[in-house]
């Protein structure tokens, strides 16, 4: 594979992990932050970056309210290569004229084999229902940090379960498709110290499936999440925290290590294997699906996709 000249832009925990992995890889990576870190290739200034850097793939890992803001400037730039923004892609949905053709959203459960396996086994399929939940307690996400200061808590830094698990909202969308109706219920429902949504429940169908219903929280304190799907013949239970599929009375056991998933994707936009990645169209869809269950909820309506 040729070496990248790497950007990544945002210092987080996540923009870490993405710096961390793309030297692993064996490719030249710098950074933009504001904040002073410790590290040799450091800007503060994303414009000084991309003069002095010359990169050749660029990763937007800063917080989600600055997303719009940063894609606009590195397209002043005159900047036309690879680009991958973290999930999710806008805190609200917006009409945009974006025309970078190699711009993807950061959901790498996409690359989790569970999703991959489910993805071949569930073609041609008749699937009757899915029922998917995610909860993880928010206090202890991130040890020895301060729960209540993370973008997860504050709503105007595009916290909340909604935008915060939205990897359930992209597989489920990529391996049933697009939604067509949607209701929902969801609000802030504990005593955590936050201003955004914990708990949030959406019933929707697609044209391949008639009934899903997901569930996602920051409540649970055991950790977990599953994914059941019914079709006329089988029951596929997927648990991302065990790395089991379960097929009827089969059980399969997967070794995933924690960076597998974010490493498959950085390979396969370095290495041009579109198949599994999330595109901005399919990105975009999924704010625009996040802002009408928000609509759903509040109005306790079914809303349509149009």
């Amino acid at each position: 594979m040729n070496k990248y000249k790497c950007l990544v832009i945002g210092y987080g925990s996540i923009g870490q992990r993405h710096t961390r992995l793309l030297n692993e890889l064996g490719h030249h990576v710098a950074v933009v932050s504001r904040r002073k870190v410790d590290y040799s290739h450091l800007y503060k200034d994303i414009k000084e970056a991309l003069l002095v850097e010359q990169p050749s793939y660029i990763v937007i890992a800063n917080e989600t309210s600055e997303h719009e803001t940063t894609i606009n400037e590195i397209r002043r730039s005159g900047y036309d290569q690879k680009i991958l923004v973290e999930k999710p892609l806008f805190p609200k949905f917006i009409n945009s004229d974006l025309d970078f053709t190699t711009l993807y959203v950061g959901y790498n459960l996409r690359f989790h084999p569970l999703v991959q396996t489910l993805f071949n086994e569930l073609k041609n399929s008749n699937i009757v229902s899915v029922l998917c939940y995610v909860g993880q307690y928010l206090p202890s996400w991130r040890p020895g940090t301060d729960y209540a200061e993370s973008y997860s808590a504050i709503a105007s830094k595009g916290g909340g379960v909604l935008r915060d698990l939205s990897h359930e909202l992209d597989y489920l969308h990529f391996l049933f498709g697009e939604w067509e109706e949607i209701t929902a219920s969801g609000g802030k429902f504990s005593r955590l110290k936050i201003d955004s949504d914990d708990h949030f429940s959406l019933i929707y169908h697609t044209k391949l499936v008639s009934h899903i219903t997901l569930q996602m929280n920051y409540l649970d304190h055991i950790v977990q999440r599953i994914l059941i799907i019914n079709t006329e013949k089988f029951t596929y239970k997927a648990d991302f925290i065990q790395n089991t599929l379960q097929i009827n009375d089969e059980l399969l056991q997967f070794n995933v290590g924690k960076d597998d998933t974010y490493k498959k994707q950085h390979l396969a936009i370095l290495n041009g294997e579109n198949e599994f990645l999330c595109t901005y169209e399919n990105g975009l869809s999924i704010v625009k699906m996040i802002e009408k269950a928000e609509q759903a909820s509040k109005e306790k309506v079914w809303v349509s996709n149009e």
